[in-house]
């Protein structure tokens, strides 16, 4: 059984209700897709093709998810698994609240940064576990999940690139700390 088929298992087992679409097919996605390139004066026009979101009990699928490979859906479907529990935790208007309120919907929604860096820590644990810590500590991937943060993939959700990069590295410190432990606690 492949990592994905496991971990899909698993998502199933943990939401009943489960399912997943693709994303161009999906009426709220194309909507969110439209206000999203108006708020963002078209900056994020990639929503549809290349980001995939949960809504609700739903994971909406972009066409990319076809071409990805065994690791990287694991990956993904981590970080999505993350969204399905604050979908759960908070509901539907607790997440709109969190996600598009506090404190502007544009350049300092710390709801969205705040529900996105438990999200992507999960990516970085992840993307250690399946591609090795070496990954993670790459510059590349590292700006990548800073920009993703500052800039128009989430409508400049945290507009400090200094903060995202010290929450990134505290991440990745305490997944080195921590695979540096022996089972008895001992290093």
């Amino acid at each position: 059984m492949s990592l994905t088929e496991q971990l899909l298992a698993d998502m199933f087992v943990e939401f009943p209700r489960f399912r997943m679409v693709p994303k161009d097919a999906d009426r709220r996605s194309l909507v969110i897709d439209r206000c999203l390139r108006l708020v963002t004066l078209g900056r994020q026009d990639r929503y549809l093709t290349d980001y995939h979101t949960v809504l609700g009990n739903t994971l909406c699928l972009a066409p990319v998810w076809s071409v990805m490979d065994d690791r990287a859906r694991y990956v993904l479907l981590r970080h999505e698994r993350v969204h399905l529990r604050q979908w759960r935790r908070f509901g539907a208007i607790g997440m709109a609240i969190l996600y598009l309120l506090p404190i502007l919907p544009l350049g300092l929604a710390l709801g969205r940064a705040r529900l996105e860096w438990e999200a992507y820590s999960e990516t970085l644990r992840a993307t250690a576990e399946v591609y090795g810590i070496s990954a993670v500590e790459r510059a590349q991937f590292r700006d990548w999940i800073i920009e993703r943060f500052t800039g128009p993939d989430y409508a400049w959700m945290w507009p400090f690139p200094n903060c995202v990069a010290r929450w990134y590295d505290s991440v990745v410190m305490d997944m080195k700390a921590s695979s540096t432990m022996r089972p008895n606690g001992s290093s």
